[in-house]
């Protein structure tokens, strides 16, 4: 067995060798360590939308475009895109456009109204479908294999409780960067 201060040394290596630019010390490593963790999650979230909806429809579209798709889905409500955006915390509309362009294409989504009464997307009856379909393969793929981790519903409630604490401080974080150390 490794004696106290033999261990100690070896952690101490251990954190030196994981410190960067960007992780200098346990603070940073830690958040860096989180950040890339949000990063390969959200890749391969990104990944498993593109390849689920592929395998119901045969569309190939990108994760964020399949998450625009669901969003509009919820609850049956046609959306804005201001309501896209709030609902997805995004503000990049002229790439929203572009992905609500591509799932019209596809007969998903129809817009509805013009610029002076409003405009909105709902779900065609082929878009419901696809997203019932997207459903139904998401239950016997994805949560079939969740359901097998331990204690996966408190633990996935307290995880998304801590990404939404996190996601403030992200927010703030920004509007402080924009408001005082832009260039």
């Amino acid at each position: 067995m490794a004696s106290p201060s033999h261990r100690n040394a070896a952690a101490g290596k251990e954190e030196n060798s994981h410190t960067w630019h960007l992780a200098e010390d346990a603070t940073g490593i830690a958040m860096a360590d989180l950040e890339y963790a949000i990063l390969r999650v959200f890749e391969a979230f990104g990944r498993w939308q593109s390849e689920c909806l592929a395998a119901v429809s045969g569309a190939t579209i990108t994760g964020p475009e399949n998450i625009l798709l669901h969003v509009i889905a919820m609850k049956g409500r046609a959306k804005t895109i201001r309501d896209i955006e709030l609902l997805t915390n995004r503000s990049d509309t002229a790439n929203i456009q572009y992905g609500l362009r591509k799932l019209i294409k596809l007969g998903f989504i129809e817009k509805q109204g013009s610029g002076r009464v409003g405009v909105y997307y709902r779900c065609t009856e082929k878009g419901v479908a696809v997203c019932k379909t997207y459903a139904d393969l998401r239950k016997k793929l994805l949560l079939k294999s969740v359901k097998g981790l331990p204690k996966f519903e408190a633990e996935a409630a307290r995880c998304s409780a801590h990404l939404e604490a996190i996601e403030k401080i992200y927010t703030i974080a920004s509007r402080e960067a924009a408001t005082f150390f832009r260039r």
